[in-house]
């Protein structure tokens, strides 16, 4: 797994920002000292997962909203329907294909 790296300065002026894209990324960061390894940074579901030694089943919900995080913030102001909505709709046709199908 290859985990993003910064200084122990960066760490500490960009704290917030960090804790959020590790949490949304689920992506550890290793922060440094002198350009050594110091600490890693990951979530508290992945750690519990290294604590554990169990991997949780994946969450879909969560993934689904993971993956709209990551879209809204490339796309920047282009608003996009919320995950939920999403897979409705998307029933909702494919309902309506298999009856139609039927018929």
């Amino acid at each position: 797994m290859v985990t993003k790296t910064v200084s122990a300065t960066e760490a500490r002026i960009h704290f917030g920002e960090l804790m959020r894209r590790v949490v949304e990324d689920q992506q550890p960061v290793t922060i440094e000292r002198a350009g050594q390894p110091q600490v890693v940074v990951v979530s508290v579901e992945q750690y519990e997962q290294l604590v554990t030694g169990h991997p949780q089943e994946p969450d879909w919900r969560k993934s689904l909203q993971h993956a709209h995080i990551q879209i809204t913030r490339e796309l920047g102001d282009i608003e996009l329907r919320p995950a939920d909505e999403i897979i409705r709709q998307i029933r909702e046709e494919r309902s309506e294909q298999l009856l139609d199908a039927l018929r």
